[in-house]
């Protein structure tokens, strides 16, 4: 029997891949410093600011700049990879976004499909206003029939 630990440790892997396999489709070229901040922000517990990944990953990359490390945040920023955070005046954290994508779930024969969509955060925003509550996270499941149990009825 594995430990808990190690399944931990393949999600992980699972979610680097998969941000991997998102960064190509989007055209952006994978730098070792790109992976390595990505792995980083995958595995932070905490949503570190760019200075924390920057301190985390100077002894890899000595000639890596604070600027470099923003400079890639913005780019997972701008393909939605990564949700900057403000609060107030402090500087921007960087929490990598699990929530980009949701499942389409086909009814008849219980295939899930990965459905890729900005995250819904006025959604969560709003439910935060409304109900008083300090949303951590929501779920969002689509249902359906797939192309292929379409044909077949």
């Amino acid at each position: 029997m594995h430990e808990h630990h190690d399944h931990e440790h393949d999600h992980t892997h699972d979610e680097i891949k998969e941000a991997v396999e998102h960064l190509k489709s989007s055209g952006v070229r994978i730098t070792p410093q790109r992976h390595a901040v990505l792995e980083y922000l995958i595995e932070a517990e905490i949503h570190p600011t760019a200075d924390d990944i920057y301190k985390a990953l100077e002894g890899k990359f000595p000639n890596m700049s604070v600027a470099t490390v923003y400079n890639n945040l913005r780019v997972f920023k701008d393909i939605g990879l990564v949700k900057e955070l403000t609060y107030g005046d402090a500087s921007s954290r960087f929490d990598y976004n699990t929530t980009k994508h949701y499942h389409v779930i086909c009814e008849s024969c219980g295939k899930i499909v990965d459905f890729h969509y900005p995250s819904l955060d006025e959604v969560e925003a709003l439910a935060e206003t409304v109900t008083g509550f300090e949303v951590s996270h929501h779920r969002m499941e689509i249902y359906g029939t797939c192309p292929d149990c379409k044909e077949k009825h």
